[in-house]
């Protein structure tokens, strides 16, 4: 699209102290939004391109206003013109926490996270997002089968197999709706997070933000589609971020005995519903890159099966008919 970077640079042009800088590439991300890393006046901004034909930018800068005035570390609108789609904003680097996670760096870098969470959660905006809803539920599930089973496996399922996942869904969404509501980030992982030298993390992709299950960004973080780690030490991280939570009044005490099935549970929708947004990011959007994420995201889910009895038959589902048409893949 060579005319918009001739008007996002126009646009630049007219910023003051920018009459002259250069323009890169930063990175695209999933959606039509595009980013351009841009250096005058002796400063490093980051350029958004966000057709608006495509892209509601309203959202972006209510909820990145929002999580700046808790503190949390966004960055900052320079300027702004959404009519024509374009911001200037600050620049939090390029260290994705997913290239600096290891062994010894995850203890530290998962604390900043979840220490930025319970802010988000405790202090984060409750009006004007929308509701992470049963309807909004049931339209991420059902990518799974639409994008995943029938597009990109081309799986005709039995009567018996959609009743099962339409039992499944439905536990999903009752397992989310139950929960303690609380701002949702909705995209809360090492993607979108920063390694920043002050108020680490930087936090990215946050325009999506509703109000829904507190367990969502949390499951999102740490059974990540991108990475993983050791169940025993996930769900050592998820206990203390309880801690943490009652500690911040978010949690109740009392909740301690439902904490980890709201967080299974919660982590099997999100996984269905990344595994089909991944396919339709290949099928949809020509980007088959995300396909070699599908066996991790999905094994999340078959890892519950001795736990979680009424996913029973979903992981036998998964195991037997969606995982043998998927590429292998490795932790990174």
């Amino acid at each position: 699209m060579p005319q918009r970077i001739e008007q996002l640079k126009r646009w630049l042009a007219t910023l003051p102290g920018l009459s002259d800088f250069t323009f890169e590439p930063a990175s695209n991300d999933a959606s039509f939004r595009r980013y351009f890393r841009i250096h005058g006046d002796g400063s490093s901004y980051v350029a958004m391109d966000a057709p608006p034909d495509r892209e509601d930018s309203g959202p972006f800068v209510m909820v990145a206003e929002a999580f700046e005035s808790i503190g949390l570390n966004v960055p900052h609108i320079y300027a702004r013109d959404l009519s024509q789609g374009f911001m200037l904003l600050e620049d939090l680097g390029s260290e994705l926490y997913l290239d600096k996670l290891t062994d010894e760096t995850v203890d530290r870098l998962y604390g900043d996270a979840l220490g930025a969470l319970a802010t988000l959660q405790a202090c984060g905006p409750r009006q004007h997002l929308p509701l992470y809803d049963r309807a909004l539920l049931m339209r991420e599930m059902a990518l799974f089968r639409d994008w995943l089973l029938a597009e990109e496996l081309k799986l005709s399922l039995t009567d018996a197999e959609h009743a099962m996942l339409d039992r499944v869904f439905d536990l999903l969404a009752d397992n989310a709706l139950q929960q303690p509501q609380v701002c949702v980030h909705r995209d809360y992982h090492s993607r979108n997070l920063m390694v920043t030298e002050r108020h680490n993390p930087g936090i990215l992709d946050f325009q999506d933000a509703v109000i829904g299950p507190v367990t969502y960004d949390l499951v999102s973080l740490l059974r990540d589609c991108y990475v993983s780690w050791p169940a025993e030490r996930v769900e050592a991280w998820a206990m203390g971020y309880f801690q943490l939570a009652v500690q911040s009044g978010i949690l109740l005490g009392e909740h301690e005995t439902q904490f980890m099935n709201w967080f299974d549970l919660m982590g099997v929708q999100r996984h269905l519903k990344a595994s089909g947004i991944f396919a339709r990011l290949n099928h949809r959007d020509g980007k088959p890159g995300y396909l070699h994420d599908i066996p991790r995201t999905l094994g999340y889910i078959t890892e519950l099966n001795s736990g979680l009895s009424q996913l029973q038959a979903l992981c036998d589902f998964i195991q037997s008919r969606v995982l043998p048409g998927l590429k292998p893949v490795s932790n990174h």
